[in-house]
């Protein structure tokens, strides 16, 4: 599954388990939006006054329309442009994995890295070089051992990553390992 599909398979389940259709959302949130909520406040306003998760309603804002922020498709893409390409499938299988996680995942795209968050950030996504991303996890004092290498910052642990193939159980465990601290 592809993050297009991942977010549409999330926008379906939004709409089949809250028995509100996604038109309905919409208008909710565009009503909110001309009065002036920016996307992190239509977040939280979906969370208090809808009982949403974080990650639901931050998905039902950004599939809302544009509020004057920059798209997170055009940040991933100019993320991966300019001989990063390649690293593209490779982000993709990471936010496949994340999202497998729980329905609370927020892929929350930035300049230069995606941050992956529940109720605080667990992991962020960087394309480090043109042959590498980084995968940044919150594990605490959990030891550095093998490919898990202990950094500083925002994450406390660093796993390099260069292939499709190493998005393997390891790093699935480490992966779930830091949502459940999150």
């Amino acid at each position: 599954m592809d993050v297009d599909e991942a977010r549409r398979t999330q926008l379906r389940n939004i709409e089949q388990s809250t028995g509100t259709p996604l038109a309905d959302w919409f208008a909710l949130i565009e009503g909110r939006r001309a009065e002036g909520l920016k996307r992190g406040q239509l977040v939280a306003w979906l969370k208090s006054e809808h009982g949403l998760t974080h990650g639901n309603a931050n998905a039902l804002a950004l599939a809302s329309a544009a509020d004057g922020e920059v798209e997170p498709v055009d940040l991933v893409a100019a993320q991966y442009a300019g001989g990063k390409e390649s690293l593209r499938p490779l982000y993709d299988r990471l936010v496949t994995l994340a999202a497998s996680l729980g329905d609370d995942v927020e892929v929350s795209p930035k300049k230069t890295s995606v941050s992956l968050r529940r109720s605080k950030q667990f992991a962020v996504l960087t394309p480090a070089t043109r042959t590498r991303i980084d995968v940044g996890l919150n594990l605490g004092d959990a030891p550095a051992d093998g490919r898990l290498e202990q950094t500083t910052g925002m994450c406390s642990h660093r796993v390099r990553i260069s292939s499709v193939d190493e998005v393997d159980d390891e790093l699935a465990r480490l992966l779930r390992a830091a949502y459940q601290r999150a």
